[in-house]
């Protein structure tokens, strides 16, 4: 069956799962070939109203889990909040990334990570308002993989910032 997996983190981004679940989007997804979503809310409000078994997407609806390995490696397709390690798993996993944009927020250095992500050819983002679209508009096939981290690099930094090298 395939799904697309919703993430807001650990904080709440009501306005993300209540787009996703709008029937403009579920008619989006349904129209691309998806017949699950899975929506981690965390701290948010659950979903009043959820489609009903007659929606063409089935629905399934979680706080917060131990961990999203499982969701995140059954997913064909990610919707994320922009927080680093959200995009970021999901990106080591490589698996396409709808980053989406919380408008809301004061500092938002969320916009920054998601651009830059963009710009690397690695993400599509958007915020709440435009979701829809994207999802109508996406190819993920032109999205490129993430390069894997290469943790030698960073400690013969430190090597050379601490004079250990």
């Amino acid at each position: 069956m395939k799904s697309v997996f919703v993430t807001v983190g650990t904080t709440s981004f009501d306005e993300l799962i209540a787009t996703a679940l709008s029937p403009p989007a579920l008619q989006a997804l349904h129209s691309r070939g998806y017949q699950k979503l899975v929506l981690q809310v965390g701290r948010g409000s659950l979903p009043q109203e959820q489609p009903g078994s007659s929606s063409a997407v089935e629905v399934e609806v979680f706080r917060f889990k131990e961990s999203l390995a499982e969701e995140l490696q059954s997913a064909e397709l990610v919707i994320s909040h922009a927080g680093a390690g959200s995009c970021l798993e999901t990106l080591e996993k490589g698996k396409p990334l709808i980053v989406v944009i919380n408008d809301k927020l004061m500092d938002n250095h969320q916009l920054e990570l998601a651009k830059q992500l963009h710009r690397d050819g690695c993400v599509l983002y958007c915020n709440c308002s435009t979701l829809v679209e994207t999802l109508q508009s996406m190819n993920l096939s032109a999205l490129k993989p993430f390069p894997p981290g290469q943790p030698e690099k960073f400690a013969s930094f430190l090597d050379k910032v601490f004079g250990l090298q």
